[in-house]
This record gives structure tokens, C-alpha cells and sequence, in this order.
């Protein structure tokens, strides 16, 4: 599904309030607030199709999501993420319950179950490690889950106050979010228990984030976490039904959205934006100019004699891109109901109960085992699925891969990179789908299609320069650059999407808010969350 209108088939015309550039969930919850208090927004997308990670793709009759594998916190009305989609989509976006059983975290041949409900996940847990002292471990763990969680809003709060309020009361609103952020997970969780399995089960979901325990913000680890405890859910009709049920909300005050889009440069008239630069080098201008495009794009797009003048890309030292990766996407003869499968995501994991040790033999060495293999069963979760594509399932597959192990192809072309290429991706795709194998033995000769992406691949559509899935990186550092923020020093430029909060289609859910309130000089996020 291709949302928006192509920038080469339709002119740009009128006059707009906010040009916004990358149409990722950050940039289109902006944009859609924004419409929702009568300001007229132009979204502009290099790619194809808007959406950004929520966005889909067709093959050979198959469909896949590329970053929506599941959604927390909206299967209820009452939660904040529910009230901000409901918000900006006018309650056109519905969801469906995955179930009680969202993750499933295998260690060798070990299987632990995330199940919706705090006391139900602590409580399946406890089964698991029924000792007295792990069941501490794991109610306290718990605690700290929610009172980090408790912090957070300060923290973010302090991202949409003025400059001048924010120098003076800045460091004591986020402290109590700092406390949490600035250690890592794996010390925070060392502080609990010994159990080292009991630890690698906790941490089973670090790919969610794309750091391993010993390496990733406590903060980042407590937010995803809690993200899910409630349960986890799907959107209906598909993953492109999140950008297809917002644009209408962007278009009712006269915004629109254009694919084929690429921005070349911002355009500036001294350390003041004023519009863009586009690739065809026609030029449009808006009184401000929002970029959801990620830290290090947005950078790329400020000219070098601007951003010199304020030292601004010398942030860029302060911080790291986030983990590439590899996915798997098959598609199967049959329903769900025929090849049995379930809705629950996989983690796989080996017996050794180190995350860090086997993620760093295997940065080290590719012929080492797997460090982590996600798999998620998109078909299953869409309760549309069978009217779009009947008597046919699609699985994917994910696992960590630094980009440097296909850099020497980056200068080719799409489909045009060659048999070592080819080869090399064959020798991933046969090696993950011996872990579908294992198990689930009876999809074996049922597999039609199947087409692995490498960072490259995400490279060429995201347009993430080294593949990174996730922007920033998520380690202490990253929740001390106090630069994070909706409003740059460059007047009338800012920033949403996931990298001025945090990693995920929530992040940027909520980033795309923060910065339509602080352009809005009023608490949108606080005004949505009020509503009935």
C-alpha cells in the first residue's frame, strides 16, 4: 500500500504553516496535531511510500511490515499511546489483542512466557524460579520497572520548556529520570540478583532497543519493558493502516503529504531556516520547517557554513547510531489455522545466559552462533488478514548484523549487487531458517517465497546512512545530550521522531506530540491525554 501523493506526478501549491521532512510516525503525529489546531502542514518523504517503519511492502502476492510487530499500551482506552493514535488517526486506527502470550523468550531449550498483567508476568516468572530469593528479585525488578517509568515525564517535560526556563529548573526535573538512565541495565539488574539466567530472561527482549544488558540505559530498558506488561497489540487491516488512517487527519486543514520527495538542503536567511531545497532543486518555504528525518540526516541538510557558526555538528561526537540488522521475510502456502500458528513474537537465545558475550563472538566472528533471532508471525496477528490474502501466512525473521559486513556493496545498486551479495545473503536466510524449523517443523515445504533484507536494504529505503534500525543509540550517553530536543539553536528549525525521545513507533508517537506542543506553546500530550 502506497500512502500519499507522489511529488513527481502532483505540484506542490498554497501557502503551508510547517514543512515537515520524513514522514515517519514522529513527523506524521506532528503534523496531525498540528492539523487538529488548524495549522496547514506539507510532509515531505523521500521514500516511495509514507509511513517510515510503519510502512509495508508486497511481494509475489505477500505483504509484510517492516517495524510494527507489535504495539503496547493500546489495547486499552484508557492509556496514554491509545488516546494520542485515537487522537490523531480520529478514531479511524482499531487494534486487536494479541493475547496473553505476547514474547517468548527461549534460552537453548528453556521457554519463559511474557504474559499480559503485572502480577500474571511475575507470577508465570515465579514458576519459572520459584526460589525465595528470586521471586524478591523479580518483585523488585518490578518496582523499578514502574518507578523509573514515574520519572519520565519530567524528563520529557523538560525537552518542551523555554531555553530560558529550561537553564534554570532543567537539571532538577530530570534528575530522578537520570538516576535511572545513567546506569545500565545490566547493573541495575546485577544489583538484584546472581542468577544469571534469571537475568538473560529479563533482558530477552533487548532487541526491542538493540543493546545488549551490559551496554543499554536502564531507562530505555524500564520504558520497553513496561510498554508491554499490559499486553501487546496489532493494528488492523495491517501496519500501513496507521499512516493511511492519519492522513486524513493531516488533510482536513489543507496539509498534505508527497512521496518521491527528497529534501537536498535546508534553506536558511542567516542562522534563520526558512524552507527547503528539493532534489529537483525547486525550493518551497514555510515560517517553519520540521524534521523527523533522524539526527545525523537532519545534520546532512543544514548547510556546513550554518551549522559551523554554532558548533552544532560537533554533537554529533556525542553520540552513537543504534544496531543494524537482517530480516527474513517469508511467505507461506496455507492460513494460520493450517500451518498452526500462534501470534506470540520468538526470542531465541543461546543456553549460555550472556547476552554480551555471545553478541560480541558474533560481531566478532559471523560463523558464531546467532546472539538473538526474532521471529514474528504477522498474518497471525491481523484478524484482516485472510480477506486480503487468503489461503496464505507470512513469517519474519530478525537477527543483529553490523553494516560493516556489507559496506564494500554500498556503492551499488538495488537488486544490482552482485553473487557474492546473493550468496551471502542466501548463506543468513538458510542459516535463520533453521530456528523456524525448530520451532515450528511443520511450515517445512510450505515456504513459497522468501527475501532477506541486510542493512543496505535499509540503508536504500530508510535512508539511514549505516542501516541503524533504531536512530540513536540507546545508552547512557544518549539521555544526557540535552540537545535531544524539539527546538534546535537554529531558529525556526525543529526536530521530532524517535531520536529526541526514544526508540519505537511509541517514541515517536510521543516525540511527534512533544514537538507539536512546544511549536503549539501549549501541553498537547497532557491535553490529549485528558480527553474522554
Amino acid at each position: 500500500m502506497r500512502n500519499g501523493l507522489s511529488y513527481k506526478q502532483n505540484s506542490i501549491e498554497g501557502e503551508y504553516d510547517y514543512i515537515l521532512i520524513g514522514s515517519g510516525i514522529g513527523c506524521l503525529s506532528c503534523a496531525a496535531v498540528l492539523s487538529r489546531n488548524n495549522m496547514r502542514c506539507l510532509v515531505l518523504e523521500k521514500h516511495y511510500t509514507a509511513g517510515g517503519y510503519t510502512h509495508v511492502f508486497t511481494r509475489k502476492g505477500y505483504e509484510w511490515d517492516v517495524g510494527v510487530h507489535y504495539i503496547g499500551d493500546v489495547n486499552r482506552p484508557t492509556t496514554l499511546l491509545y488516546k494520542l493514535f485515537d487522537y490523531i488517526s480520529q478514531s479511524r486506527l482499531k487494534w486487536q489483542d494479541m493475547g496473553d502470550v505476547y514474547d517468548k523468550i527461549f534460552l537453548g531449550e528453556e521457554e519463559f512466557r511474557f504474559v499480559k498483567g503485572t502480577q500474571n508476568f511475575k507470577d508465570e516468572l515465579k514458576k519459572s524460579f520459584p526460589s525465595e530469593e528470586d521471586s524478591k528479585a523479580i518483585d523488585q525488578y518490578i518496582d523499578l520497572i514502574y518507578k523509573a517509568n514515574s520519572t519520565a515525564r519530567g524528563f520529557f517535560a523538560e525537552k518542551a520548556l523555554p531555553d530560558i526556563v529550561a537553564r534554570f529548573i532543567g537539571k532538577y526535573v530530570r534528575k530522578d529520570f537520570m538516576a535511572f538512565a545513567s546506569r545500565t541495565t545490566l547493573d541495575v539488574l546485577q544489583g538484584l540478583t546472581t542468577n544469571k539466567k534469571l537475568i538473560a530472561v529479563l533482558t530477552g527482549q533487548y532487541g526491542d532497543y538493540g543493546l545488549p544488558p551490559s551496554e543499554s540505559s536502564f531507562a530505555m530498558h524500564a520504558s520497553l519493558v513496561k510498554h508491554y506488561l499490559k499486553g501487546a497489540a496489532y493494528p488492523i487491516g495491517g501496519s500501513a493502516q496507521i499512516c493511511a488512517s492519519i492522513l486524513p487527519t493531516i488533510r482536513q486543514s489543507g496539509g498534505e503529504v508527497y512521496t518521491n520527495a527528497g529534501v537536498e538542503n535546508i534553506l536558511f536567511e542567516g542562522k534563520k531556516a526558512i524552507g527547503v531545497k528539493m532534489e529537483d532543486g525547486k525550493e518551497y518555504f514555510a515560517p517553519k520547517i520540521i524534521s523527523g528525518a533522524g539526527w545525523y540526516n537532519t545534520n546532512k541538510l543544514i548547510p556546513e557554513n550554518i551549522a559551523g557558526k554554532l558548533n552544532w555538528k560537533q554533537n554529533e561526537k556525542k553520540v552513537n547510531r543504534s544496531a543494524s540488522h537482517v530480516s527474513l521475510y517469508i511467505g507461506l502456502e496455507g492460513t494460520t489455522e493450517e500451518l498452526e500458528l500462534g501470534k506470540a513474537n520468538y526470542w531465541i537465545y543461546p543456553d549460555d545466559y550472556d547476552h554480551d558475550l555471545t553478541l560480541s563472538k558474533f560481531l566478532q566472528n559471523p560463523e558464531e552462533n546467532f546472539p538473538v533471532i526474532y521471529i514474528s508471525f504477522p498474518s497471525a496477528k491481523d484478524p484482516e488478514w485472510d480477506k486480503r490474502y487468503p489461503g496464505k501466512s507470512t513469517i519474519e525473521i530478525i537477527t543483529i548484523a553490523p553494516y560493516k559486513w556489507f559496506n564494500k556493496w554500498e556503492d551499488t545498486r538495488w537488486k544490482k549487487r552482485g553473487d557474492d551479495y546473493e550468496a551471502l545473503k542466501e548463506q543468513f536466510a538458510h542459516r535463520m531458517l533453521k530456528y523456524l524449523y525448530d520451532k515450528e517443523p511443520q511450515v517445512k515445504g510450505k515456504i513459497d517465497f522468501y527475501e532477506l533484507s541486510t542493512p543496505l536494504s535499509t540503508r536504500h529505503f530508510a535512508n539511514y546512512d549505516e542501516g541503524e534500525i533504531y536512530g540513536l543509540s540507546h545508552d547512557p550517553k544518549r539521555f544526557q545530550q540535552r540537545f535531544l530536543k524539539p527546538k534546535t539553536p537554529f531558529k525556526n528549525l525543529f526536530l521530532t521522531g524517535q531520536d529526541i525521545a526514544t526508540a519505537g513507533v511509541g517514541g515517536a508517537l510521543v516525540a511527534g506530540a512533544l514537538t507539536a506542543s512546544t511549536l503549539l506553546k501549549k501541553n498537547m500530550i497532557k491535553e490529549i491525554a485528558m480527553l474522554k
